[in-house]
């Protein structure tokens, strides 16, 4: 021990030597060759000195565009660690809001023990060299991880050690795994504030396909199609494909199309990332935001053809007249400047969802949903890009008894025939269904809500059949007038025939008459 203790007394008397004489040595030396010359072989020395190995995990990677999924697993599997030896320490909820999950502060430094060789971790962030506002969102704090161990153990802890830490700490944060809903940030705030692209809060949707109203060989159908997706890592990579899968989600309003996302997250237990075209600037921030998505994760873009112009209508627009100075139609022109200055474009899009972007990450679904699926260009919902097309329709009587167990808790009454009946006649989105089953008070019974419902249906027929009978009332008198139309021509043209005629007798009586008057 005395031995021991005297050999770190030297060393660092050494250390100590070699900084005063570092800082010495910097102060007289010309600074444009200070961090060439002092900065190399200053390690060079202190290397000789300085016993120990340093290995930093830095949080993105690749010029700061992907998130390192070391850094991720390294912090969660220190904060089991720190939570008994760290002095400072950052306190997070859990997801049951009475939980806290404790982890190290940054500049903090806990020890770790690895089949009997002691290493060293520490929490780092290095703030930006200047305070002044930052125009590009990479020019931010960075953070890492640094890994201290003595260099006759080198081998040891890069072979084995790391790769159990980052195991261990991925299996911890698949067990504490809490899904959360995600929305972009307008991408002016990125920097001026030092916010993220996305903000999230926690995703606490109930739903599930067992409350999803719709039909249950279509149910069946998507659920089978999500399991096999997300196990199916060995064989995209087998086809040579990225690891992500498109649906897209089309039909009326009300029938159910944000609620089947949630529950395919729920199935799934995957982040959703709500994404707003209109807030994006351009598409490189579009890539930005795409790239900083984690996996195990969906992707949406909801009424996806109302989100600038995306719908593929350009030939209309070339066939437009000039009605303005500046060759925009006047109602046209109004309507241009009320619109986002987003240039986010078609082409922009497509590459970054089946593009080469698309496949940094994996295990990612793409989600679009739409209520009018024929305004939508071909290309972007074209199979390879929206593999899987699912119809929401109106309510079906498979649909309706999902609702029937899910707001009166009944499998059968009386009245489910009449209403079965109605239901294929009428056309009614699940989201009226289960507005009229939703018991009003303590004292509406089931007979009550389901009477409420057929009377519903009833209006709904009335109604349906009153449109129908204007309708064709409208195509009759369109039809009429065309006739009208087409009488009126053909008399006109007869008129002109006729006045023709008379025309041609009257030059030919007067050649008459003169030829006589020559004769």
């Amino acid at each position: 021990m005395v031995m021991m203790g005297e050999m770190w007394s030297h060393v660092g008397s050494t250390m100590a030597s070699l900084m005063f004489i570092y800082a010495m040595v910097k102060q007289f030396f010309p600074h444009n060759l200070q961090d060439y010359y002092i900065e190399k072989y200053f390690r060079i020395l202190v290397s000789f000195a300085y016993p120990y190995v340093e290995i930093t995990f830095d949080e993105f990677t690749g010029e700061r565009m992907e998130r390192s999924e070391a850094y991720s697993a390294i912090k969660t599997y220190l904060s089991d660690k720190s939570s008994a030896s760290a002095k400072r320490l950052k306190a997070d909820v859990m997801k049951d809001s009475q939980s806290v999950v404790l982890s190290m502060d940054y500049n903090e430094e806990i020890t770790d023990e690895f089949q009997g060789v002691k290493v060293w971790w520490t929490a780092r962030k290095i703030s930006p060299r200047s305070q002044r506002i930052s125009y590009y969102p990479d020019d931010d704090e960075k953070k890492s991880y640094r890994l201290t161990v003595h260099k006759r153990y080198r081998q040891l802890i890069t072979d084995s050690y790391i790769s159990l830490v980052i195991k261990q700490g991925k299996e911890i944060a698949l067990k504490n795994r809490q899904r959360k809903l995600y929305s972009n940030n307008p991408s002016n705030n990125w920097c001026l504030y030092k916010s993220s692209k996305w903000s999230s809060v926690m995703f606490e949707h109930p739903a599930s396909f067992d409350t999803l109203a719709m039909d249950v060989k279509i149910k069946e159908e998507i659920k089978n199609d999500l399991i096999k997706f997300s196990k199916g890592k060995d064989y995209y990579a087998r086809i040579g494909k990225a690891w992500k899968r498109g649906y897209l989600l089309y039909g009326p309003p009300g029938t159910g199309k944000s609620t089947m996302i949630a529950a395919m997250a729920n199935l799934l237990d995957y982040d959703v990332y709500d994404l707003e075209l209109t807030a994006v600037k351009d598409n490189t921030e579009l890539r930005r935001l795409l790239i900083d998505t984690s996996n195990k994760s969906i992707v949406v873009i909801e009424d996806i053809d109302c989100s600038l112009d995306l719908t593929g209508q350009r030939e209309k627009k070339n066939k437009e007249k000039d009605t303005s100075i500046e060759g925009i139609p006047i109602e046209k022109k109004a309507k241009k400047e009320e619109k986002n200055d987003s240039k986010v474009t078609l082409s922009g899009l497509l590459n970054c969802i089946d593009g080469h972007w698309s496949a940094c990450g994996g295990e990612r679904i793409i989600v679009f949903t739409t209520n009018y699926v024929d305004k939508l260009y071909p290309a972007l919902i074209r199979r390879g890009r929206m593999e899987k097309h699912i119809e929401m329709s109106y309510c079906c009587f498979d649909a309706f008894k999902v609702l029937a167990k899910n707001y009166l808790e009944i499998d059968f009454h009386p009245l489910f025939e009449e209403i079965e009946a109605m239901l294929g006649e009428t056309k009614m989105t699940p989201a009226d269904v289960a507005e009229n089953l939703m018991p009003k008070s303590d004292y509406d019974k089931e007979e009550t809500c389901l009477i409420r419902l057929i009377k519903a249906l009833k209006a709904a027929k009335e109604e349906a059949n009153k449109k129908a009978e204007e309708e064709e009332k409208e195509e009759q008198q369109s039809v009429e007038e065309e006739k009208d139309k087409e009488k009126c021509n053909k008399d006109a043209k007869g008129e002109h025939i006729a006045d023709h005629k008379v025309k041609e007798n009257g030059v030919a009586a007067k050649e008459m008459k003169a030829n006589n008057r020559i004769d």
